[in-house]
This record gives structure tokens, sequence and C-alpha cells, in this order.
């Protein structure tokens, strides 16, 4: 669980993919504000999906980390600059059946904003960036065994991967 914020009500969500979800549900899980976070899927187009079925690219499916925060503890514009750290956006991973793309899936109007805003800022400086803005769909909880997973295992991932 991450520092602040268990308990309340007024959580808001936000939803990130950028490569195999284990190790950046570590990260989230202790970003300042953040409340809860899990691992699933979402993005695609098969109900009920399970990594043996994203595994085979043919679902549409990201692998994705869904970050339960408090907005007085910390906002989405920090969460998702945090995203940007975790992984290389200029790197171009939907041809590989989009598991692992780049990809903020956006709970409202607000989050695209932001999210686009900082696309912009690192477009700006040169880089391609082929993160996706997507509208926020189901999103479908991973088995059991991939909840964190480096911290039942005693792992502690690198920050880009």
């Amino acid at each position: 669980m991450g520092k602040t914020g268990a308990g309340k009500k007024n959580l808001e969500i936000a939803v990130f993919a950028c490569g195999c979800f284990w190790s950046k549900e570590y990260f989230f899980s202790r970003a300042e504000g953040v409340a809860a976070t899990r691992v699933g899927y979402t993005g695609g187009h098969r109900d009920f999906p399970t990594y043996k079925d994203v595994c085979s690219k043919t679902t549409g499916h990201a692998e994705a980390v869904e970050v339960a925060f408090d907005p007085d503890s910390t906002s989405f514009e920090a969460l998702a600059r945090l995203f940007f750290e975790l992984h290389d956006p200029t790197v171009d991973r939907r041809d590989k059946g989009g598991q692992y793309r780049s990809a903020i899936f956006f709970q409202n109007e607000k989050q695209k904003a932001v999210a686009r805003q900082l696309i912009d800022e690192l477009q700006r400086n040169g880089s391609p960036v082929f993160t996706q803005l997507e509208p926020a769909s189901t999103f479908w909880q991973a088995e059991a065994r991939h909840q964190k997973y480096c911290d039942t295992r005693g792992m502690a991932p690198r920050r880009k991967g």
C-alpha cells in the first residue's frame, strides 16, 4: 500500500500501461498519496482475459496498473510524471500485440488534458512519444499470483525497463 490515503472515501483512479506490470506496480504502490494498486488488463476486446490470453497477443489488452490515489495528497499529474519516469515512451511497442504498449487510460477529460500536456512537453524536447491516450474501459484484474509480484518475492526492480 501507499503512504497515505488508506481508508479515505474520496479516492481517484488512474490507469497506466508501460511494459510488464509487476515492476510498475512496485513503484506506483510506493508513491506518496497512493492508497492501493492492482495489476490487470485493459484496452482490448476480450472479456475476462487471462495472463495466457494477453501473452498470446490476440486480445488487444495491455498489461496495466490501476492506481487508487488521494487527490488531497498527490495529483494525477504527479503520478503521470512517475509513469513517464518508469519507462521509455520513445520506444514503439505497439507492434508486439500491444501488451507492453505505453498508454494512459484516462478516466475523464481532466486526466486526458494533463496527459496530453505532458506528452507535448516531451515532444517539444525533440523526442517522438508513442504513449497512447485511450479512454478508460473495463479493467480486468490479473490473477492473484501477479498482484504485488515483486513484494511477495522480495524483488526490487529497476526503475526503467
